[in-house]
Formats: C-alpha cells, structure tokens, sequence
C-alpha cells in the first residue's frame, strides 16, 4: 500500500508525489483573463487523526488533513514530482472532478482526460472551464448554494479536495533515479464545519495532455486523500492556533507594483475545456442572484511590465516550497 505521510507545509503520497496548499491573490470575476497570480506562501496542513473528537465526526471517517482558509480566499496546488517517474494525478472539489465536471470516480478517463501528469504539470488553481484557462479555486461555505459541488449535483455534502495519485505499470519508468539528481517538479510558487470550493475568476493557464497515454498507469494502485477545509473561527476552535491572515487584495498587490506571472509553455498542448465545468455557477453569479456585494469582482489593470515571464521547466515556476512561481 502506497505510504502517505502529512507534514507541516505539504502532503507526500507515495515515495516520490507530493502535493502543496499556496495562498494566493484572488483575481476578480469580471469577464477579463488574468495572469498567474503569486504565491503567497503554503498553507498549514494538519491531520485529522490528531484531533481526535475536535474535528467534525465527517472528516474522522474520510481521514486525511485539513487546512485553514478565509471565506472568498484562493488557493493554488502544487505538484512535486520526480521526472524520471512521473505519476497520474486526479484533483476533485467536493467530489466533482475538477477537469471534467464528472462525479469523481476510481477511473483515469481518456477523452475527456480526467488526470493530470506530474511532472510536467506544475500547479493547478482552478477547474478547467476554458481553452488556455481556468476558473480559480475559491473557498466559500457549504449550505449557501456557491460551490461547484452545489451547482452541479444540487447538495454540499461533501467540501474540501480530494487528491488521488496512480504509480505507472510497472517497467514504464526506470525503478530509480539516473546517476545525475533529477529536479522535482511543481512550485517553489452561517459558519459550518467545513468549507467547499467555488468557481471565481478566470486566468491563464493549461492542463496540459498525458504524452505517456492512460494505459501507463496502474488503477490498482491509486491512493485518495482528502483534504478538508476549515473557516478561520472552526480552526482555531480545533487547533489553538491562529489561521494565516487574510491576503492582500489584487488591486493593493498590483497599485505597488509587485509581479503578476505568465509560463512559457506554448509548445505544450491543453487538454479540452469541459462544457459542464463552464456551465456551473460562479461565485459572482450566485452573489447577482441574491444582490450580494463582493468587492472581489473589481477589475484591476495590470501594466505589462508586471507581468514576468517565466520558464516551464521541471525547476522553475512560483514561489512556494520547490521549484518558484515568485513571490
């Protein structure tokens, strides 16, 4: 059975994979496609086992960490992988499928391409909604209609993200590394009990197509772990300890001229845009329906010259842990 071990700032599932939380900037909703926004450092993972009866009796039967976010925040994951051995990695939101909009099963799907590959693919901050582009991740309540899991199935049962990772069949990749250290891979860049994910503003950014093709992976040996959302006041009440303070907004970061980023990736493909993902309801939607305010969906210009370009190779990228999406 494939290990997982849950430290202070990422998850490891398995002996090369490993997934982190990065607070981020939350672009606003307003029609306009976005840069990457930076990473703001990782979020603090714990583990549901050590918590005992403080945590919901839902997260204590699913197992697994949680994290603290601030409703309205984003966040992006990021993927650390070894290059000689990559894995099949899929991401749901609630339970939904965050490529393709589909009830998350134990299945890699082909067309549409319901995986992701790690390494090449180093972050991913949103569902796939558009060509080049995604919507981010952005935490809201469970029980107030505005996540995705609620848009599409109709409930919010479920919240949180699921991350279940595949090793290859066995010969598709050498057993150990090449003489020479190989890079990772991945970035560098009412109250409830929990909270889910809602779809928010839209950015840059491809999923890019398996070159290894879906026969590469064992199904046989995938390993689920969820990671579940606490709001600010649950977290303090489980842990003792304070969340991480809420980011600045996008138009403070950009009026003091700190970076925006875009990839060098053009060579790379990305995979189709899914059309049930584009038709659920956003945040900014939801907040329409019911007159809400959100300063959140205020445009903001960002000059060119904010906006750095950096290389797609398996050790470059955002700030964070590994190989960088700047700070």
């Amino acid at each position: 059975m494939t290990d997982v071990g849950i430290g202070a700032d990422r998850i490891q599932i398995g002996p090369r994979f490993a997934v982190s939380f990065h607070r981020t900037l939350r672009i606003p909703d307003d029609g306009r496609v976005y840069p990457l926004p930076p990473g703001l450092g990782t979020f603090p993972i714990r583990r549901v086992a050590d918590f005992g009866e403080r945590v919901p009796a839902a997260w204590r039967d699913t197992g697994g960490a949680f994290i603290a976010m601030h409703q309205r925040e984003a966040l992006w994951l990021g993927f650390h992988g070894a290059s000689w051995k990559p894995n099949a990695v899929k991401v749901a939101i609630g339970g939904i499928n965050a490529l393709t909009g589909e009830p998350d099963g134990p299945e890699l799907g082909r067309d549409p391409q319901n995986y992701l590959v790690a390494p090449a693919q180093p972050w991913l901050d949103g569902i796939k909604t558009g060509t080049g582009s995604v919507r981010q991740f952005v935490a809201m309540p469970l029980g107030q209609g505005y996540t995705v899991e609620a848009a599409l199935t109709g409930d919010e049962r479920r919240g949180g993200l699921q991350i279940t990772v595949f090793e290859p069949r066995p010969g598709r990749f050498p057993d150990a590394p090449p003489p020479a250290p190989s890079p990772s891979s991945g970035p560098m860049r009412s109250l409830a009990a929990g909270m889910g994910i809602g779809a928010g503003g839209v950015m840059r950014q491809k999923v890019y197509p398996d070159p290894h093709g879906v026969e590469t992976w064992d199904e046989a040996s995938r390993v689920t772990v969820s990671v579940h959302i606490a709001n600010s006041l649950r977290y303090r009440e489980i842990t003792g300890e304070d969340p991480p303070p809420t980011p600045i907004d996008a138009a403070t970061y950009t009026e003091h001229g700190l970076p925006w980023f875009a990839l060098y990736d053009e060579e790379r493909g990305d995979i189709a845009p899914s059309e049930r993902l584009a038709g659920a309801s956003t945040i900014a939607a939801r907040d329409a329906e019911r007159d809400a305010e959100d300063a959140g969906r205020t445009s903001v210009d960002i000059p060119e010259p904010q906006v750095r370009k950096i290389p797609g190779g398996p050790a470059e990228g955002r700030p964070g842990s590994s190989p960088p999406r700047p700070r």
